[in-house]
């Protein structure tokens, strides 16, 4: 069976441009996978017991929620009559750097595991649209606001693992000012720029930082001022994510306090899509919000 035609191996593509890090690369390896154990007419029941595992495990590797062992993936791509020499070698080599840590593995000890996922997505992602109540953006937060989020979160953490996450956040934002980086779109209610978090001081330099940011060509803003009344928003801060990689499907990100989802469903994606859309077109357009955010300025 042939995986894919020689002279256009998405495998040799990605490796060659690995955007994402490890994420990404499981994500697409386990695509594969599932596309090959189904063109064969296999089950995840008989696969798992091919790699000595159950269903559960053959889910997990092809959603990419897990790491790869290269044992299992020679065994899948034998069972799925993979045997030209070079196509399993590219998965293989897949496999291998599916297993290597990102740069977020340095901050390991304050970063919880499902975050990580979200970090290998924003950096292969080509659009990045994001609707935020309470705070700033991630994205846009400057150091000293982005202290004081961690402080809220984390009231037991002491001072040094405040620094660690604020500056896993910062190292977190220089995908905006990377040659190829995303688009970000981002849409922030009125309540998360009144919200005086952390005192004036704080609140002038995270609005001014704003409309620095708002200059760059890859970002838009749009306020949603409390005039425009009901938002239709899905209870809670929604993150959605676009990318240019054809084996990666549009990824809707919702962070809860001690966990997360990540929806790639069509139909689940869709809804969302909607509702950014909805705000999008509710909100205040980027030049406008860019004079509330002046005007706004004035006021701290």
């Amino acid at each position: 069976m042939s995986a894919q035609p020689e002279q256009d191996s998405p495998v040799r593509r990605l490796l060659a441009q690995p955007r994402g890090g490890p994420t990404v690369l499981r994500i697409v390896l386990g695509t594969h996978l599932r596309r090959l154990r189904e063109a064969s007419g296999i089950t995840r029941e008989a696969a798992g017991e091919a790699i000595r595992g159950s269903h559960a495990k053959i889910s997990r590797l092809e959603l990419g929620r897990v790491g790869y062992k290269e044992r299992d993936v020679a065994d899948l791509l034998t069972l799925y009559g993979v045997r030209d020499p070079l196509q399993r070698e590219e998965f293989l080599t897949l496999a291998r750097h599916a297993n290597s840590p990102g740069w977020w593995h340095q901050y390991s000890d304050v970063l919880p595991t499902w975050f990580e996922t979200l970090l290998g997505l924003e950096e292969a992602a080509s659009v990045i649209r994001t609707y935020e109540v309470q705070f700033v953006p991630g994205l846009l937060q400057t150091a000293d606001y982005a202290r004081e989020v961690a402080r809220l979160g984390h009231a037991r953490a002491s001072q040094e693992e405040i620094e660690r996450r604020v500056r896993l956040r910062m190292r977190r934002q220089e995908l905006l000012t990377q040659q190829h980086g995303p688009r970000l779109w981002a849409v922030i209610d009125e309540a998360a720029l009144r919200r005086p978090l952390g005192g004036p001081e704080v609140m002038r330099a995270q609005i001014t930082h704003l409309l620095e940011i708002g200059e760059r060509a890859n970002v838009t803003l749009q306020v949603a001022p409390f005039r425009i009344g009901g938002l239709a928003a899905a209870g809670g801060p929604v993150t959605l994510l676009r990318f240019n990689e054809p084996d990666l499907p549009d990824i809707v990100y919702l962070e809860q306090l001690t966990s997360a989802l990540y929806l790639d469903k069509r139909a689940e994606v869709e809804t969302y899509m909607v509702v950014m859309d909805r705000l999008s077109a509710a909100a205040d357009t980027h030049d406008r919000s860019v004079t509330f955010l002046r005007d706004l300025l004035t006021e701290y």
